[in-house]
C-alpha cells in the first residue's frame, strides 16, 4: 500500500498508508490530518483542499486539469508553483513516498 507523508500546519508530520485509488485529500480526511476542510467533499469545487506537493513528487503527477488551475486561483493561502488541490491527487502505487505539506490557512 502506497505511504503520503503529510506535514501538517504545525509542522507535525504524519504517514498514512493509503488505498490505490483514493485521492490524497480523502485519506487526510478519514484521519483527521489537520489542515484539509474540503468543504465540497472532493469535487474540485472549494478549493479548500490546497496542498504543496514536495519535490520530486510534482513531477511524477498528471497536470493540474483545467478546472482545478482555476480553483487554484481561489485558494486562500499563497499560491505557488508547486500548490495542488489535494482531492485532485490520487494515489497510485508509482506515488509511495508522496509528500505534501499543507498550507496554514484553508478559508
Amino acid at each position: 500500500m502506497p505511504q503520503v507523508t503529510y506535514i501538517e500546519p504545525d509542522g507535525r508530520v504524519r504517514t498514512l498508508e493509503v488505498d490505490a485509488g483514493s485521492s490524497v485529500m480523502r485519506a487526510a480526511v478519514d484521519a483527521g490530518i489537520d489542515g484539509i476542510e474540503a468543504q465540497c467533499g472532493g469535487n474540485c469545487a472549494c478549493a479548500t483542499c490546497h496542498c504543496y506537493v514536495q519535490d520530486p513528487w510534482l513531477d511524477k503527477l498528471p497536470p493540474p486539469s483545467d478546472d482545478e488551475a482555476l480553483m487554484l486561483s481561489n485558494v486562500a493561502a499563497e499560491r505557488r508553483p508547486n500548490s495542488r488541490l489535494s482531492c485532485q491527487l490520487v494515489v497510485e502505487p508509482a506515488l509511495d513516498g508522496l509528500t505534501v505539506e499543507l498550507p496554514d490557512r484553508q478559508s
